[in-house]
């Protein structure tokens, strides 16, 4: 009688493609994801939830600002998004405005679960973290920021 040894699996690359609803990579081949895909994905995911103003710290969104001028320009998803992306993995840094009278911590906590699962679902690559900054809060003071003409004009006559 031959004895029958245990099977023994493999951890390889099959592990990652059974992983999730996305093969990442399989026998046939593997997928890579830009770090800027990712950009974009926790991007778009910031900016869906109710709170959040603006993305980018004070410089990033006045170069946004500039930018949105330019006739046939488009608006950059990646702003005030850092992202360190893997074979497997993704961590994510974001820099946000919020709006005032929004509780930071529930904005911050709606935010990384809206990153974490869009960025799971869109890529199949797990998020080990979501690091938020926030720089500033947003007062709605009826007036609009880019409107400096009424800051200019003599205040006495």
């Amino acid at each position: 009688m031959t004895e029958k040894k245990p099977e023994t699996t493999a951890t390889t690359t099959t592990d990652v493609a059974t992983r999730g609803t996305g093969a990442l990579a399989s026998e046939q081949g593997r997928t890579s994801i830009a770090d800027a895909v990712v950009s974009k994905i926790a991007g778009i995911a910031a900016r869906d939830i109710s709170g959040v103003h603006a993305l980018g710290g004070g410089t990033a969104r006045a170069v946004g600002a500039l930018r949105d001028r330019i006739p046939g320009s488009r608006t950059n998803l990646s702003q005030g998004v850092a992202v360190e992306v893997g074979e497997r993995q993704a961590a994510v840094d974001l820099d946000l405005v919020a709006e005032y009278g929004v509780s930071i911590a529930d904005l911050a906590q709606a935010v990384r679960r809206n990153v974490v699962g869009s960025v799971e679902r869109m890529t199949g690559l797990e998020v080990t973290e979501v690091n938020i900054t926030v720089h500033d809060i947003f007062l709605d003071d009826g007036s609009d920021d880019a409107d400096t003409s009424a800051s200019s004009a003599p205040r006495v006559e």
